[in-house]
């Protein structure tokens, strides 16, 4: 469920995750006039619609080269005026300068990420492996410029005389900080061994997502009988996927990626089925062949510490969260470790009932971890007398969007008109929709790439192309949700579990999110990693409102509209498998910190991770929702690295946000509603974001109120 929201382009970031893993980017007209070469479409200006829009139809891997050595040359121009600038630094001829430089640079790294991430082959794989470490070449020339550090320094020191309004003075804090945590008052013989680490880290980001892709390619292959207790539209899909793959009639391929994995570990009634199912999903990356990811992950963890002990850190992870809410590894492991404890003592409550249908079936086993979803459907169906074989028929693909775009609409004025066929796209799949707010003006163009796919990584994640920005002119905002739902067969629906739907709304909250940022100043719209997940969880919440289930909830085939009877109980379920959930993404999270904590960063992946789940008493039927060899999140990019927590940190603001809509006696509150979006939504980090929850909440958020969301006791 990553996000990605705008940074200033010659601040990308160490190494090449920007461009790679996190698409930042400008848009627009660059700030250079420098020519661009002939039939390059990559390097031209966006044409067409709200503003321009990327050219994606027309992209090919082999303009890559060209573009990004062009962009880079130009973006290396436009900072050498900077520095060569005989003014005295001022935030005009420094500050302002650097956010329009490199804006070129982003926009081909936006379209290159799109690519990569979506529709990867061996080309753009080998573009990445090339151009990675490049790419961190190029970042770090920028940063670890001893005359443009100069001029940051003295515009930074003359702040607060110099005139500056408050954001001008946070921009300028926040270019020095950069500079200075990303190596700037090295000196030269450190900064090159900086730059090589950098360099060795894009290398090592692009082997590893390349590896994983690899992996989630495979499939397992199952008979007729063996798809018992499956439902109809997942056998379809398994179905659809064989034939795909050119498998004989009557075989089912159940592809290695969640949503296909997750159904069947849900409703297949052979264990053994359950069983290869799970072990292939669980060991994605850890088979011992060539795509095995452990001796990476090592090397990324060594290089990492080496990084942050070069930079003056005690860790990894004291590096990554210094620009944090949290700020410290500590406060993101004391939150983790205030929920931990009452998740695994649900986890084992859980697994009692569970145990306890079994028995009463007259199975004599022990409940195993490709059990676990099983036998909670079971509980879910005597204790609510509910099944996701019964919702799942209600929950269809087009109008859970038509949902989300009426939660839009309802709580921010935004309306989406579909122009599916006026935007260029990456692939037929693709649907596309203009946004425009309460009066008509147009705010952007949301696109939607929901299906799994050959070449196309997986998870779901949330990319921005163009933000809001007004120094830049940039006023239409262009933005994508991309998953990795099943795609059926020709003419069949597209049925979604409640999981699924869940993750629909996450990454279209990034989407609002991005929709609603205007700042001025680029830098400033790109929030704290453990802020980013917030606005995200919060708009999940509303999935499950009898608003939403009794308008979009209608059956498939009938047309009908969820009886207000299923409705209830789908609403009385909400803290139905807490802990299981909890656990399986908690277990992660901790498991995240504690290896990019260590000094030395020397590990053994397998093994740590088996020592540091016994340690914390990791519940054995369950699994990490991310194991170390296929943690994308951690290893694709240093985006998450040290920072999994942040889904934790950013669910204790949604909970207690959710229970502001609440305490106002209405989830659709427009009063709350206002206040939210101005007062966090469209601020970017124009503010400190610990101030700006307390700006809005009248406090600091109350971590009862994710325990209570929970169903875990406060004890209060």
């Amino acid at each position: 469920m990553k996000a990605v929201l705008l940074a200033s382009a010659a601040l990308m970031a160490v190494g090449a995750s920007a461009v790679f893993a996190q698409g930042t980017t400008g848009g627009g007209a660059p700030a250079s006039t420098t020519a661009p070469v002939p039939g390059n479409v990559l390097l031209a200006d966006w044409t067409g619609p709200s503003d321009g829009v990327p050219p994606f139809d027309r992209v090919r891997p082999e303009l890559f080269p060209e573009a990004f050595q062009f962009a880079i040359d130009e973006q290396r121009r436009e900072v050498a005026a900077i520095t060569a600038s005989r003014e005295a630094p001022t935030f005009a001829n420094t500050i302002e300068a650097m956010e329009r430089a490199g804006r070129r640079l982003g926009r081909v790294g936006a379209v290159f990420g799109v690519m990569s991430s979506n529709m990867s082959n061996p080309e753009y794989q080998a573009a990445q492996r090339e151009w990675g470490p490049r790419l961190a070449a190029a970042s770090d020339a920028i940063i670890l410029n001893p005359e443009l550090f100069q001029r940051v320094r003295a515009v930074y020191e003359a702040r607060e005389r110099s005139g500056l309004d408050a954001q001008q003075q946070r921009v300028v804090t926040r270019y020095y900080e950069q500079f200075t945590r990303r190596g700037a008052n090295l000196n030269p013989e450190q900064k090159q061994q900086l730059s090589a680490y950098n360099q060795e880290l894009a290398r090592l980001f692009a082997q590893f997502s390349e590896k994983l892709l690899a992996d989630e390619q495979t499939f397992v292959t199952a008979g007729e009988t063996d798809m018992a207790g499956v439902p109809a539209d997942v056998r379809n899909a398994a179905a659809a996927a064989a034939r795909e793959r050119n498998l004989p009639a009557g075989q089912f391929a159940i592809v290695n990626t969640r949503s296909a994995v997750d159904p069947v570990l849900t409703f297949a009634d052979n264990r053994s089925l359950r069983e290869r199912v799970w072990r292939a999903f669980v060991n994605r990356g850890d088979n011992g062949n060539a795509n095995d990811t452990n001796e990476t992950i090592r090397q990324i963890v060594r290089v990492r510490a080496q990084r942050a002990r070069l930079l003056g850190f005690p860790s990894h992870a004291h590096w990554r969260m210094q620009d944090t809410m949290a700020g410290t590894p500590e406060r993101g492991q004391e939150l983790m470790m205030r929920v931990w404890p009452a998740a695994v003592a649900r986890v084992r409550e859980e697994v009692a009932e569970q145990q306890a249908i079994a028995r009463a079936a007259g199975q004599d086993i022990t409940i195993e971890p490709w059990d676990y979803r099983y036998y909670m459907e079971k509980v879910r169906q005597q204790r609510y007398n509910l099944s996701q074989d019964e919702i799942k028929p209600y929950f269809q693909l087009d109008r859970m969007i038509e949902g989300m775009f009426y939660m839009a609409d309802q709580l921010y004025g935004f309306q989406f008109q579909e122009n599916t066929g006026q935007v260029p796209v990456w692939h037929p799949d693709i649907r596309t929709w203009r946004v425009t707010d309460r009066e008509g003006n147009d705010v952007g163009i949301f696109y939607g790439d929901m299906f799994a796919r050959t070449g196309k990584r997986s998870g779901a994640w949330a990319t921005t192309y163009r933000s809001r920005s007004g120094l830049l002119g940039d006023r239409l905002v262009l933005g994508s949700n991309n998953n990795n739902f099943t795609k059926p067969g020709a003419g069949e629906p597209v049925l979604i579990s409640v999981d699924d739907a869940t993750t629909l709304f996450h990454e279209f909250g990034h989407a609002i999110h991005f929709f609603l940022s205007n700042t001025r100043y680029p830098n400033l719209a790109r929030t704290p990693q453990d802020f980013v997940e917030y606005p995200s969880q919060v708009h999940e919440n509303w999935l499950l409102t009898p608003e939403i289930l009794s308008r979009f909830a209608r059956h498939y085939q009938t047309g009908e509209v969820m009886p207000q009877a299923l409705v209830d109980r789908i609403v009385a379920a909400r803290q139905f498998n807490q802990g299981f959930e909890t656990v399986e993404y908690l277990s992660s999270a901790l498991v995240d910190m504690a290896l990019h904590v260590r000094p030395d960063g020397e590990v053994d992946p397998d093994a740590f991770e088996r020592e540091t789940l016994a340690a914390i008493g990791m519940p054995r039927e369950i699994v990490m929702r991310h194991r170390l060899p296929q943690f994308g999140h951690l290893f694709s990019s240093d985006a998450y690295s040290a920072g999994y927590y942040s889904y934790l940190w950013s669910e204790t603001m949604d909970a207690d946000t959710w229970a502001a809509f609440g305490e106002a006696g209405n989830v659709w509150d427009p009063a709350t509603a206002r206040r939210f979006a101005e007062t966090l939504l469209s601020t970017g980090n124009e503010t400190d974001r610990a101030e700006a929850y307390r700006a809005f909440r009248g406090r600091d958020p109350d971590v009862n109120a994710l325990l209570r969301k929970r169903g875990f006791p406060t004890g209060e």
